[in-house]
């Protein structure tokens, strides 16, 4: 297994409401982004429930310099209906079950710190306080 540090929170930046799959991800990642698998280990539907991604043993495709030792978590959504202004759309199913995913991880990867995607790159993702709200 791979040594894991952090464990980075993403969005998929879409507008609020919209349902998104890993097969629709995985998809654009692969066809637009040539990448090999979706980029994230995890993605959180709209109803809460937890879908695995790219498996915890491959390294991710989800943030510059950080892939080798993190884990990719991404909740459908980050967006408003204008599907422009970034929001904190997380429906209180996909908060509670990120807050699980990341007990669960957590106990896995205890030296594993939490960190949102904004605090590597110059984006809005995940749209909400990742210091403040886990």
């Amino acid at each position: 297994m791979r040594k894991i540090n952090k464990i980075i929170i993403h969005c998929t930046a879409t507008p609020e409401g919209r349902g998104v799959t890993v097969s629709q991800v995985r998809d654009l990642h692969v066809r637009v982004n040539g990448w090999a698998d979706i980029g994230y280990h995890f993605l959180i539907y709209l109803d809460g429930s937890i879908h695995p991604g790219r498996p915890l043993e491959k390294v991710g495709a989800h943030c510059s310099g950080h892939n080798a030792d993190s884990i990719g978590v991404c909740y459908v959504g980050g967006l408003a209906a204008d599907g422009k202004t970034p929001k904190d759309t997380r429906t209180p199913r996909q908060r509670a079950a990120l807050r699980q995913l990341i007990a669960e991880l957590r106990q896995k990867f205890p030296a594993a710190t939490i960190h949102g995607h904004n605090e590597f790159a110059a984006k809005a993702c995940p749209s909400f306080n990742v210091k403040t709200d886990l």
